[in-house]
C-alpha cells in the first residue's frame, strides 16, 4: 500500500463516516488531519474541473453545470468541519492553519472562477437559456451560476484577470487576519469583580459571572467579559459607574488598542482592495458591485431606506436622551450622560414608564424552555418535530444534537446546538452547516448549525436569558429552519443559498413567535418553581418592546451607513479609520452618548470577509419585509394558521435559492411589502422631527 493510501486510511476526514447519519467523529479529528485533508480535496477538485472543461461533448444542462453541482464534495465536507471548528472551538494549531487555508482556497478557487473555457461553456448555455427547456429550479441555477463566475472575473483580460488573482487572495489573508486580531483580543480581556463591584447586579448575573470565570480557569472568582451576553447586562444592572466606563471602553476598543491585534491598518487596506477589484469589474464602488447583485440592487436604494429609519429613530433617541439626562440630575447625578450610562439609566426609566425590567422577566426565561418554544413553534407552523440524540459525536461537551422528523415521521435534518460562551468561540451567533440538503443524487438531509455565547448558569442553575437573548436564540433556528425545511435539488441553491437582503428574512420573522403571548405563557417558567409568567408581568413586558428603540435603531442604523460610505467612497478618504469614523458620525449627527452596535475594528460581517460588505443594511432591508409577513398570521387572526404556515413553508422556508427572492415573497403575501410595517413594529410613527 503506499504511503498517500496509508495517510488516508489514518486521516478521519479522508474515510466514509461509520456514525449515525454519516455525521463527523469529531473526537477523532485533530487539526494535523486538516491540511492533508484539504490537499486531497483540492486535488480531486481540480481534476473534476478540468474533465468538465475540456469534455469534447458540446457544452449542456448536465455535462457543465449539472456536473458543476457533483463536484468538490470533499471540498465541502473538509471545509464544513474546518470553519466549525476555527469559529467555534479554536486552539492556537487551528488557527494557523486557518491563516493557510485562507491562503490555498483563494489560490484554488481563483483559477477555476476565472476560466475562460469553462465560463464560455457556461455563457453559451446561459445565452441559449430560453431553447433549453429547463424546469424553473434549473433555469435559476443556470443563470446564478453565469452571474457568479462573471462577477468573479472569468471575462476579464489576462492582466486584469492575474491583479484580481492576487487581490483575491491578499484579501483571503486579511480577512482571516481580521478575525483573528479580533478574537485575540476578545480573549485576553476580562475585568474580575471584587466584593465591592456587585451592587446592583441581579443574583442570575453574578452566578453567570462566576461560570464564566471558571471557564477561564479562575474557580471561585467572577468575571465580566466582552461577550455580548456578559457585557450588555453588566452595563444595565451595574451601579458602580466607574466600572462600567472600564467594561464599555474596552468592548468598544476591540481591534483598536494601538497592540498587535490592531485592525485600522486591515481595514485600510481591505477597502482599497475591494474597490481596486471593483474597478477592474468596470463599477464605480465596490457597493455598486456588491449591491448590483442584491434585492436592493443600488446604493442609493440602500441609502434611501436608511435615511427613512434614520430620521425618526435618531429623534426618539434625542428625546431619550433627554429624559434619561433628567433622571439623573432627579437623583443628584452631577455629570453628563454617557454611553456607559445609557443602558443603566434606560433600565431605570423602563422600570418607571412601563414598570419592567430585564431583571425580573429573565427567571422565567430559561434557555430549555426557550429551546422547546422554538421547537414548539416550528411544530405547530412546519409539522416538524424534535427528538434529542446522545449518540451524535460533538466538537464540546456543550453541544446538543436533536434529530427532526417531518410529519410523516421521516428524518428531516440534524439539527446542533452549541449556546455558551467560551474563550475558544468567536463572539456573536450564527448558523451554519456541516452538510447541505440537495436531492441530485439522492435524498440528502442537512446537518445544521446554531452558535450562540450565552451566559452559562453556575453551580448546576439553568442558563437565565434576557428577552434580547431569547430573541436571538429565535433568529438563528429560524435561520437554522431555513436550511433544514430546504427542498431543493441542487447543492448550489439550498437553505441560506440567498442574497444578503433576503437572508435575514426567516429569521428576523421566526422572533416574532418568540414575543407571542401564547408562546410566553406557555413556556415562560420561573427556573426555582416551575410558576407560569404572570399575566401582569407579561402584559409589562410586551408594552415595554418599543421602550428605547431609538437607541437600538440608532446604533444599527449607523453601522449600516458607515458599511455603506466605507464602500462608497474612495478607499484613500478611509486610509485613517477612526478620522472616517469620526467624520461620517459627525455628518448624520449621531448623538454622543451612543456608540455604533459594532465599530468598524469590530465588524467581523464586512471585514472577516466579504459575506455583508456593503450589506449589513440587509438586516433593515429584511425586516421591512418581517414585520409586513408577520401581518398575515395576524389577518388570519392565528399566529399559527395552517394555509398562511403553508404557504411559508412553500415560497419562503422550503425553496432556498431557486426563486428570485421578490416573486417568492410575493407569492406568500400576495403582494410587494409595505415599508411601514417596519417604522410601526419599532414604534417610530409620527415622531416630531428632531432638530
Amino acid at each position: 500500500m503506499s504511503d498517500a493510501a496509508t495517510t488516508a486510511l489514518d486521516n478521519p476526514l479522508l474515510t466514509p463516516w461509520q456514525t449515525p447519519f454519516e455525521t463527523p467523529p469529531f473526537a477523532d479529528i485533530a487539526p494535523e488531519h486538516f491540511l492533508p485533508a484539504f490537499e486531497r480535496a483540492f486535488a480531486d477538485h481540480s481534476a473534476e474541473i478540468a474533465a468538465i472543461t475540456h469534455d469534447p461533448a458540446a457544452p449542456d444542462f448536465d455535462n457543465t453545470i449539472t456536473a458543476l453541482e457533483r463536484s468538490a464534495k470533499l471540498l465541502s465536507k473538509v471545509a464544513a468541519v474546518f470553519y466549525d471548528l476555527v469559529s467555534a472551538h479554536s486552539n492556537p494549531a487551528l488557527l494557523e492553519i486557518d491563516k493557510e487555508v485562507s491562503l490555498r482556497m483563494a489560490r484554488h478557487w481563483n483559477p477555476i472562477l476565472m476560466n475562460a473555457v469553462l465560463f464560455g461553456r457556461i455563457a453559451a448555455l446561459y445565452h441559449d437559456r430560453a431553447t433549453l427547456r429547463l424546469t424553473g429550479e434549473q433555469l435559476r441555477l443556470l443563470e446564478r451560476t453565469y452571474t457568479r463566475f462573471h462577477r468573479a472575473g472569468a471575462g476579464l483580460d489576462e492582466a486584469a484577470k492575474k491583479r484580481m488573482a492576487e487581490i483575491n487572495e491578499r484579501l483571503a489573508h486579511l480577512g482571516t487576519a481580521f478575525s483573528h486580531h479580533l478574537l485575540a483580543d476578545e480573549q485576553e480581556w476580562f475585568m474580575e469583580l471584587g466584593e465591592g463591584d456587585c451592587a446592583g447586579l441581579p443574583d442570575s448575573f453574578v452566578a453567570a459571572a462566576k461560570a464564566a470565570a471558571e471557564e477561564r480557569g479562575l474557580p471561585g472568582k467572577a468575571i465580566v467579559t466582552t461577550s455580548r451576553s456578559s457585557m450588555e447586562p453588566f452595563l444595565k444592572s451595574a451601579s458602580r459607574r466607574d466600572l462600567r466606563e472600564k467594561a464599555y471602553k474596552a468592548f468598544v476598543a476591540r481591534g483598536d488598542n494601538g497592540n498587535t491585534n490592531d485592525n485600522n491598518d486591515t481595514i485600510a487596506e481591505i477597502l482599497a482592495l475591494r474597490e481596486e477589484s471593483a474597478k477592474l469589474l468596470g463599477y464605480p464602488t465596490f457597493a455598486a458591485y456588491r449591491l448590483e447583485d442584491s434585492m436592493a440592487k443600488t446604493p442609493e436604494a440602500v441609502r434611501g431606506l436608511l435615511e427613512r429609519v434614520w430620521k425618526p429613530a435618531r429623534a426618539r433617541a434625542l428625546a431619550d436622551r433627554d429624559a434619561l439626562q433628567a433622571l439623573i440630575a432627579e437623583e443628584g447625578g452631577n455629570f453628563t450622560l454617557a454611553p456607559w450610562d445609557w443602558r443603566y439609566y434606560a433600565e431605570k426609566l423602563r422600570q418607571r414608564r412601563a414598570n419592567f425590567d430585564d431583571a425580573a422577566i429573565k427567571p422565567y426565561l430559561t434557555l430549555d424552555n426557550m429551546i422547546a418554544a422554538a421547537f414548539d413553534c416550528a411544530t405547530k407552523l412546519f409539522g416538524v418535530t424534535f427528538s434529542e440524540r446522545k449518540d451524535i459525536p460533538v466538537w464540546h461537551a456543550d453541544v446538543r444534537v436533536w434529530e427532526v422528523k417531518d410529519k410523516a415521521g421521516r428524518h428531516k435534518a440534524l439539527f446542533y446546538g452549541d449556546y455558551f460562551a467560551r474563550p475558544s468561540k468567536r463572539s456573536g451567533a450564527w448558523m451554519t452547516s456541516l452538510r447541505d440538503q440537495q436531492k441530485l443524487d439522492g435524498e440528502v438531509a442537512p446537518l445544521v448549525i446554531n452558535v450562540c455565547n450565552f451566559a452559562k448558569g453556575a453551580d448546576g442553575q439553568p442558563s437565565l436569558l434576557s428577552p434580547d437573548d431569547a430573541r436571538t436564540l429565535f433568529h438563528e433556528f429560524g435561520h437554522g429552519l431555513h436550511g433544514m425545511l430546504s427542498d431543493v435539488t441542487y447543492p448550489s441553491l439550498s437553505g441560506t443559498a440567498v442574497f444578503t437582503d433576503f437572508v435575514e428574512l426567516p429569521s428576523q420573522l421566526y422572533e416574532h413567535w418568540q414575543e407571542q403571548p401564547q408562546v410566553l405563557r406557555q413556556f415562560a417558567r420561573h427556573y426555582q418553581t416551575g410558576e407560569p409568567l404572570p399575566d401582569d408581568l407579561l402584559k409589562r413586558f410586551l408594552a415595554a418592546r418599543k421602550f428605547n428603540q431609538g437607541f437600538a435603531t440608532v446604533e444599527f442604523v449607523s453601522s449600516a451607513l458607515i458599511d455603506l460610505e466605507f464602500h462608497t467612497q474612495p478607499a484613500s478618504a478611509s486610509r485613517d479609520v477612526r478620522a472616517f469614523e469620526r467624520r461620517e458620525l459627525e455628518k448624520i449627527g449621531m448623538p454622543a452618548e451612543i456608540s455604533l452596535r459594532h465599530r468598524p475594528q469590530q465588524l467581523g460581517h464586512i471585514f472577516s470577509g466579504d459575506h455583508y460588505a456593503s450589506g449589513y443594511y440587509s438586516y433593515m432591508w429584511s425586516e421591512v419585509m418581517d414585520a409586513d409577513a408577520f401581518g398575515a398570521f395576524e389577518e388570519a387572526g392565528d399566529i399559527f394558521d395552517p394555509a398562511t404556515a403553508r404557504r411559508l413553508h412553500d415560497d419562503i422556508y422550503s425553496s432556498g435559492g431557486s426563486r428570485d427572492p421578490e416573486a417568492a415573497y410575493v407569492a406568500f403575501r400576495g403582494r410587494e411589502p409595505e415599508p411601514d410595517a417596519l417604522l410601526r413594529r419599532r414604534g417610530l410613527v409620527d415622531v416630531p422631527e428632531a432638530a
